[in-house]
Order: C-alpha cells, then sequence, then structure tokens
C-alpha cells in the first residue's frame, strides 16, 4: 500500500510543532526549576544545550518539509 505525500508532509509538520513547543516548555521549565533549586551552571548549560538541540532538530524538519513542497510544486 503506497503512502500519501500530503499525509507524511502532515505528520511531519505535526512532529516538529510538538517538538517545538515541547522544548520550549520544558526549557522554561528546567530554568525555572534550575533557579529555583540552585542547579549548577555546568547542568544549566547542558538543559541549554538539550533546548538547542530540540530547536535545531524542529527547525530541520521544517526546512525539510519547506524543500519538498519546493521541488513537488516545481
Amino acid at each position: 500500500m503506497a503512502t500519501d505525500p500530503q499525509n507524511n508532509k502532515t505528520r511531519q509538520g505535526r512532529l516538529a510543532a510538538l517538538v517545538i513547543a515541547a522544548t520550549g516548555v520544558l526549557w522554561v521549565g528546567g530554568t525555572f526549576a534550575g533557579n529555583s533549586l540552585g542547579w549548577s551552571n555546568r547542568t544549566m548549560a547542558l538543559m541549554d544545550l538539550l533546548a538547542l538541540a530540540g530547536f535545531v532538530f524542529g527547525l530541520v524538519v521544517t526546512y525539510r518539509i519547506w524543500r519538498q513542497r519546493q521541488t513537488d510544486e516545481g
């Protein structure tokens, strides 16, 4: 059974949206928890790097969807 390309783009778009939204919420929550609990700067930097990785992943998925849409239209 063949998969619908539009369904694949939609699923990837949802994945990107969920990753970006969850990363933002976890980053804000982690920063708040770290400040409240007195985490070390090293631990806070790790939280920032993990958030950066999540945002970059979401950006890469979004870019791939955009490029795929460009090639499908052209």
